[in-house]
């Protein structure tokens, strides 16, 4: 990573490294953390958007040139890894349902069931044509705010700052286990008839299954040589999650 990685202004404040890396963590993931927890909670979503779409323009405010370069954002090198990302990702969320499936059944255990809950606005019987259309506007938004922003941002930035530390295996490891922790705010510490519970064993599970999705989501931008290819297998899970969602749970 080059020296001028950063805008000069923010140069004065950050240097590339695992200290930023971490700085950069918590301002987003602290804040995230508890606006999901109060979605769950209210039903209002829209300043968790304001979160992605904050780490989708997070590199193009903090970044030179050069530094976008560095996190993988130009043409990728084989557009073959793109699709393949797109189908990984797909595929990924099948083998997680199935393992949600047969470890809790239709049970707020099973993390798709529990985030299907948290989807608002939904009429309460839907015909074929009401579910095709409430499954592309949710797999629409699926594939834009979070696959772009979250990648940017973990698989991007985070990740290049503890590159420079610690080295490309360290960094995708570590910017995996930021990514699958802030997510027990959308599955593990769970809000059920006004009581929060945090069930360990599926959290656990969960996870477990993220912080290996991660990983496959680092290989593709790898592999891609650019982070679109991140991007779309992360955008391909969550096409799949909101199949499962609306054409096996609700």
């Amino acid at each position: 990573m080059q020296p001028n990685f950063y805008r000069p202004f923010w140069q004065r404040f950050l240097g590339p490294g695992w200290r930023a890396g971490l700085l950069l963590v918590l301002l987003w993931s602290v804040p995230r953390f508890w606006l999901v927890l109060w979605a769950n909670q209210t039903g209002s979503y829209q300043y968790v958007s304001l979160i992605f779409l904050s780490m989708w323009i997070a590199p193009f405010i903090l970044l030179s040139r050069g530094g976008r370069k560095a996190i993988g954002i130009q043409g990728p090198q084989n557009y073959g890894w793109l699709f393949a990302g797109l189908v990984a990702g797909v595929v990924s969320c099948a083998l997680m349902f199935g393992l949600s499936q047969q470890a809790y059944g239709l049970t707020e255990s099973n993390w798709l069931y529990y985030i299907s809950g948290t989807y608002s606005n939904l009429p309460a019987e839907m015909d074929a044509n009401t579910r095709l259309t409430f499954f592309l506007i949710f797999a629409g938004i699926g594939m834009t705010f979070s696959p772009i922003g979250e990648e940017l941002f973990y698989r991007g930035l985070v990740h290049e700052n503890f590159r420079f530390s610690f080295g490309q295996r360290a960094a995708s490891l570590l910017d995996s286990l930021a990514f699958s922790l802030v997510h027990l705010a959308h599955f593990g510490l769970v809000y059920r008839t006004g009581i929060w519970k945090f069930l360990f064993a599926p959290a656990l599970l969960w996870v477990a299954a993220l912080f290996a999705l991660c990983l496959l989501f680092s290989w593709f931008r790898q592999r891609s040589g650019s982070i679109l290819g991140a991007i779309l297998a992360h955008a391909g899970f969550n096409v799949g999650m909101n199949y499962f969602i609306f054409y096996h749970i609700l």
